[in-house]
């Protein structure tokens, strides 16, 4: 009987060397990885039975893009996420469309090689299912490049990053509407978009975006402090890695490492000038309690 392959994903190397090693021990066949990145190339060129990743993790993407790349990848898959929020596991119907089942942390070695081959076990029939689901959509909708599906979910890309802004009060110290929030994003995305339809060396900051000095200087202008910008950035990085992860059935799973990596790097990119931009700009009177 051929061993059951199992990809272990954890940023934590203490966590893929003890967990690996009795994994292992129960004949399992453990492969690691220890980023979104790592764990999306094993998935486009190996092949698996099991998937157990950590939901949180630096760098691009987090877990649920790699719990979806699997399940796109290889419907048979059990796939379990590891979350040290217990308040995951309440809200987690939508996610479970993705995910077999989510574990919250600390959870014990041999608990966790009961749920693999009770899942296992009952993994057959819902394989051929979703095998069947994943041929038809194929037959239904070409596959898309990543740059096509951030073009179209512009609108969802601005709601979410609205949402993350709202989230971490950043913007709330000073009123402003909507508009004058959200003015910079579209170019933003036009440039996002741009780097992955004419990919660029990374690191090498090759593109001059304008739009990310002007956002910068308006920013310091409006009265906000120059953390606002690093927020920004962030919040817009998770709202394009969500788009992502809505629409990863529709993507050729071998572009998602690079495309990741190459958003990361763009979103970086940007945020430097726009601190340039905000630092080159004249001094502002800031408000006694702003961030």
């Amino acid at each position: 009987m051929a061993p059951v392959r199992l990809l272990l994903v954890d940023d934590d190397d203490s966590v893929l060397s003890g967990l690996g090693v009795v994994l292992e021990a129960y004949e399992f066949e453990v492969t690691t990885a220890s980023n979104v990145t790592e764990a999306l190339k094993r998935i486009a060129s190996e092949s698996f039975d099991v998937l157990l990743t950590d939901l949180h993790m630096p760098g691009a993407g987090d877990g649920l893009i790699v719990a979806g790349a699997m399940r796109h990848a290889h419907p048979g898959a059990v796939t379990l996420i590891l979350s040290a929020n217990p308040d995951m596991a309440k809200a987690s119907a939508a996610v479970l469309r993705q995910v077999d089942e989510i574990l919250v942390k600390p959870v014990k070695a041999a608990a966790i090689v009961e749920i693999i081959r009770q899942r296992l076990a009952e993994a057959e029939p819902l394989a051929a299912q979703r095998q069947v689901d994943r041929e038809q959509a194929t037959q239904q909708r070409p596959v898309e490049l990543v740059a096509t599906v951030l073009e179209r979910e512009r609108a969802a890309i601005t709601e979410k990053w609205l949402a993350k802004m709202k989230e971490a009060e950043s913007l709330a110290t000073i009123p402003l509407s909507v508009e004058k929030q959200t003015e910079h994003l579209p170019e933003a995305l036009n440039e996002i978009i741009y780097r992955l339809q004419y990919p660029q060396p990374l690191g090498l900051m090759t593109l001059f975006s304008m739009a990310s000095l002007q956002h910068g200087a308006r920013r310091r202008r409006q009265g906000f402090r120059s953390p606002v910008l690093v927020e920004e950035a962030r919040a817009l990085q998770v709202a394009l890695f969500q788009a992502i992860q809505d629409n990863v059935g529709r993507m050729d799973l071998s572009q998602l490492p690079g495309t990741l990596m190459a958003i990361a790097d763009e979103v970086n990119a940007q945020l430097l000038q726009s601190l340039s931009g905000y630092e080159n700009e004249k001094p502002a009177e800031f408000p006694i309690n702003d961030r």
